[in-house]
């Protein structure tokens, strides 16, 4: 019994570890930081705008006929100066009528592959007939704010920080919508670690929504990665170099338009972040990579690998050990797990019968989110070779 004791102990702390505890850790640690060093200063940029460099806003895009000119019109508020801005869009494989809408923009670099081979390889082609010391990214259905590229140069001017990652932020079309509420919730979340991450040494990552990187210090992700954005951004990372990470360039975009379409990205991601620990298993390394490997691990590693499994494995030992009569705790902490799956059923059920209830759906949306991640083990397995994508439909 003993030994039981302690691997549902371990689990236990894993999984609170994983979801809070990192957070804990790093609020603590930040805040002992700046009482000794003080908070890292905020760079200016030039008064004059012929100073600013010459920057790349890249668009890869596969059928994405139906928000060209909602994209373009969001581009051409962007405050950075005109002549400064090359607007590319790399096609991969379109084939409704996206490049002939981007025909009407005489600004617009059209970069066109007529067979689709996945967004990886479609950075890589539109990056060959890129001339900019700096490469912004952007999904053609994200809406970036007026001074996203400002606030993105601007995180370049800090001590070695060749990549910059944006802020995702979720909207709901409608009141009520559960998938896109819930993924707010989660990004909401998310992003404060980031931000945390980013002020503690480096963000784990950037997500292809919003991010940018340094010319001089890129790497070419594997044709087929599934997480593209996030390979090329720890390859740059795993060189040294820091990605950055700010709130005050983010990208807008409407939430999965049901849990079955948001489920197709967990899935994906998910096996992209196996795919990934694997090809970046060198960070890892606590002695080789100290800062790192610790934020790595903590951030993105249990969260994709090991603590799904230890939140699974919480219920059978659970319920052996109640039957063994381990004591009240375990009956009382069995109570409490029976109560949050009652609660996270009762979320689904609810959001299925178009009801709105943001308490309940937390649990709903946490299962989810963790039930994907065995799903994309099996994902994995058959899109080992291919780095297309299945595009979501949003709300």
């Amino acid at each position: 019994m003993l030994i039981l004791k302690i691997v549902f102990w371990c689990c236990i702390a894993l999984v609170v570890y994983t979801y809070i505890g990192y957070g804990a850790v790093l609020f603590v640690i930040l805040k002992v930081k700046k009482m000794f060093f003080g908070k890292e200063a905020r760079p200016i940029l030039p008064l004059n705008e012929d100073l600013l460099p010459d920057v790349t806003l890249m668009v890869c895009a596969y059928n994405e006929e139906e928000v060209v000119d909602e994209k373009m019109q969001n581009i051409r508020q962007l405050n950075y100066p005109k002549d400064k801005l090359c607007v590319m869009w790399v096609t991969d494989g379109s084939t409704d009528r996206t490049n002939e809408l981007l025909g009407n923009y005489s600004e617009v670099k059209l970069v066109f592959s007529p067979e689709r081979k996945g967004k990886a390889m479609a950075m890589q082609h539109g990056l060959r007939e890129n001339k900019a010391p700096y490469v912004v990214f952007t999904d053609a259905n994200t809406m970036l704010n007026a001074d996203a590229i400002r606030e993105i140069v601007r995180q370049f001017m800090k001590k070695n920080v060749s990549c910059v990652s944006g802020e995702k932020r979720v909207a709901a079309r409608r009141v009520g919508e559960a998938a896109a509420e819930g993924e707010g919730l989660y990004w909401k979340y998310e992003s404060t670690l980031k931000q945390w991450d980013s002020d503690l040494y480096s963000a784990m990552g950037a997500a292809g929504e919003l991010f940018a990187v340094r010319m001089e210090h890129y790497r070419e992700a594997p044709a087929n990665a599934l997480l593209d954005d996030f390979m090329m951004s720890m390859l740059i990372l795993k060189d040294g170099h820091r990605i950055a990470y700010t709130s005050e360039a983010y990208a807008t975009e409407y939430g999965s338009a049901n849990t079955q379409e948001e489920s197709k990205r967990k899935r994906r991601i998910a096996a992209g972040g196996l795919q990934s620990i694997w090809w970046l298993r060198d960070l890892l390394n606590p002695f080789a990579h100290p800062k790192v490997a610790f934020q790595f691990i903590s951030h993105r590693v249990l969260r994709w690998s090991i603590t799904p499994f230890a939140l699974l494995a919480l219920i059978p030992l659970n319920l052996v050990l109640v039957i063994l009569g381990a004591g009240k705790l375990y009956l009382l902490i069995g109570i409490l797990q029976l109560l949050f799956y009652l609660a996270a059923t009762l979320g689904h059920i609810l959001k299925a019968m178009g009801r709105r209830n943001k308490l309940l759906y937390v649990p709903t949306y946490f299962l989810f989110m963790n039930l994907n991640v065995f799903l994309g083990i099996r994902y994995l397995s058959t899109h080992k070779s291919s780095g297309t994508w299945e595009k979501a439909k949003r709300g």
